[in-house]
C-alpha cells in the first residue's frame, strides 16, 4: 500500500468548456485531482461540500459573477482563490483581491503558468492554514469579528453583544439554516436561561439595523420550519 499523501484537489470554476478541459488536462498531468464547476452556485455548493485545496475562479460566470462567488466562498473558507479573467483593468483586480482572492491571472494565459501559480499559492497558503476569518463582507455590509463591530457603507451599526454574536455566527456559514436552539447555544452557551423565542426578538432587531426593508430583509432570512440563515447570493 502507498504511503504518498492523497493529491490535492484543485476545484475549476469557468463556463468556457474548452478553457476547463485545457486547464484540468494540465492540472492533472501535475498530479492534481481535478473537480469542475461551470457556473456559481454549483462553484459555492462544490467548494463547500468538497472542500478543495484551491479553487482557481473564473470572473465572467452565468446567473452569479465570479466576485459574489468569491465572497461565498470567503464568507466560510479561508481556501486559496485564483481569479481567472479576460478583464484587464486595474479596478477589477483591486476588487478580487479585496475579497480575498489570492492570486490573479488574465486571459488569455499559458496552461502551464496557470499550473505554476498554482503551485506558487499553495506554498503560500501552507504557511498560513490556521489564519481565522477576522473580516467578512457582504456588499456594502462588513463585519470586523477583531475590533466587534458592523459597519454598513463605512459607517458603524450599533449592535448590542449578543445581536453581534448572532450576526457573525450566521455570517460564517451563508446559505447554512440555523435552529433557534443551535443559536442560543452558540452564542449564548447551553446554560442560558432564555426561552428560543428570545432569538426571533434579537433577529427582529438585527434585521431593523442591517436592513434597508426589516420586512423584506436582504441579509439574514427566515428559513420557515428550520430558523434563520445569512444569504449567500445578492443581487
Amino acid at each position: 500500500m502507498s504511503n504518498a499523501p492523497p493529491s490535492p484537489t484543485i476545484l475549476l470554476v469557468d463556463d468556457d468548456q474548452k478553457t476547463v478541459e485545457l486547464v484540468k488536462l494540465y492540472l492533472k498531468n501535475d498530479g492534481f485531482y481535478v473537480d469542475v464547476a461551470y457556473e456559481g452556485r454549483e462553484a459555492i455548493r462544490k467548494a463547500r461540500d468538497t472542500k478543495p485545496s484551491l479553487v482557481i475562479l473564473d470572473l465572467m460566470l452565468p446567473k452569479i459573477d465570479g466576485l459574489d462567488v468569491c465572497r461565498a466562498i470567503r464568507a466560510e473558507s479561508r481556501v486559496p482563490i485564483i481569479m481567472l479573467t479576460a478583464r484587464t483593468t486595474e479596478d477589477d483586480k483591486l476588487r478580487g483581491l479585496n475579497l480575498g482572492a489570492d492570486d490573479y491571472i488574465t486571459k488569455p494565459f499559458s496552461p502551464r503558468e496557470v499550473v505554476a501559480r498554482v503551485h506558487a499559492v499553495l506554498r503560500r497558503a501552507g504557511q498560513q492554514k490556521n489564519v481565522p476569518v477576522t473580516q467578512l463582507v457582504f456588499k456594502d455590509l462588513v463585519i470586523d469579528y477583531n475590533r466587534h463591530e458592523a459597519r454598513i457603507d463605512g459607517a458603524p451599526i450599533h449592535l448590542t453583544p449578543k445581536e453581534f454574536k448572532l450576526l457573525g455566527i450566521l455570517a460564517k456559514k451563508p446559505g447554512q439554516p440555523f435552529s433557534r436552539a443551535d443559536l442560543m447555544e452558540q452564542a449564548f452557551g447551553e446554560d442560558y436561561p432564555g426561552q428560543e423565542r428570545t432569538i426571533d426578538v434579537h433577529m427582529m432587531n438585527l434585521r431593523k439595523k442591517l436592513e434597508i426593508s426589516p420586512d423584506t430583509p436582504e441579509y439574514i432570512v427566515t428559513v420557515y420550519g428550520k430558523g434563520y440563515k445569512f444569504q449567500d447570493t445578492f443581487e
